[in-house]
């Protein structure tokens, strides 16, 4: 799978969770995260789409921002969401980092 795709493929699971997570519990910081973070990760796929300079980029501080909010909340409250939440972020650094590094 190409490295656009996976960043759609991020963008498009983080965006829809926060909407199903904004219409359970109408948490208006769960639809303002998932579709930050959606956003990102679909900007980075289209710029790299596109050939255009900073996709990887933008791709990686998409995961770093999920990481960094979800990790700590996975740890601390042992929830599934934030577990989900963790591993889709580690997947998108691990893949984007990669990327990032291999550029370098």
């Amino acid at each position: 799978m190409s490295l656009e795709n996976i960043a759609y493929v991020l963008g498009a699971l983080t965006a829809g969770g926060g909407s199903i997570g904004y219409a359970r519990t109408g948490s208006v910081p769960s639809i303002a995260a998932g579709l930050t973070v959606g956003l990102l990760y679909g900007l980075g796929g289209y710029r790299l789409q596109t050939r255009q300079p900073y996709g990887v980029e933008l791709a990686l501080l998409a995961s770093v921002v999920l990481g960094g909010s979800s990790i700590p909340r996975a740890i601390r409250l042992r929830k599934p969401v934030p577990a989900v939440l963790s591993l889709i972020s580690t997947f998108g650094l691990l893949t984007f980092g990669n990327a990032f590094r291999k550029s370098l």
